[in-house]
């Protein structure tokens, strides 16, 4: 069997904990050396983790190798998946791209920009709701700031309707297919845009984890 404490990046091998045949025993400050080498090649030498993110990340980090007794300290179900919020420019995109990387055995999730699909309905109608409601796993980003639908003029909350359509997949396959979204609304301003309907689906959907709104913009 593979060892999956052990992951090569550019040719250097990085350790993230103990590995007895079965199990892994991840070291936190393991993973931080891992994700900031990688995050140097996914986004530059300038990207680094800094030290007020380290809270956050620990918390996505149980979550992604599925620690259950972290999680269950830190109110996180491994089940849902992962509503990530907080201020334009703290990191939440950069980091939802970075995370997936951390348990390489685990299917990886895509990132798919909501104003994009909204795009997509508004060229092909309804089929894109059914293409993103369908079985892979899928990370919807900057959700809650994507423009209105409108194919053949009629107007749909397409974000919405994908959403909806996710929580009946994950009726269906038991929680296996996980929804992740990034957002930069709080749960106020996303039932506002979505209507309680779908508020009460998300938080079925989701962990909520969520920076401080002071964050700084690190695109500055």
């Amino acid at each position: 069997m593979d060892n999956p404490s052990k992951i090569i990046e550019g040719g250097v091998e990085f350790s993230l904990g103990k590995f007895d045949g079965k199990s892994v025993l991840y070291d936190f400050d393991k993973i931080l050396i891992y994700l900031n080498a990688k995050g140097k090649l996914l986004f530059g030498k300038h990207f680094k983790i800094y030290d007020e993110d380290t809270e956050i990340i620990r918390q996505l980090c149980y979550y992604f190798i599925k620690d259950k007794t972290n999680c269950e300290q830190a109110g996180i179900d491994p089940e849902k998946g992962v509503l990530l919020s907080g201020p334009v420019g703290c990191g939440k995109t950069s980091l939802m791209k970075l995370l997936k990387y951390l348990v390489p055995l685990q299917r990886p999730y895509m990132l798919a920009p909501c104003r994009n699909i909204v795009f997509g309905f508004n060229h092909l109608g309804y089929k894109i709701i059914e293409d993103y409601g369908d079985s892979s796993p899928i990370c919807f980003d900057d959700l809650g700031v994507e423009p209105m639908g409108r194919h053949y003029g009629k107007d749909c909350n397409v974000m919405g309707e994908v959403l909806l359509s996710r929580y009946e997949l994950y009726l269906q396959t038991k929680s296996k297919i996980k929804t992740h979204a990034t957002t930069n609304l709080n749960a106020e301003e996303l039932e506002e845009r979505y209507g309680n309907r779908v508020r009460s689906r998300m938080r079925e959907l989701f962990n909520l984890i969520a920076f401080d709104k002071n964050t700084n913009d690190k695109r500055k």
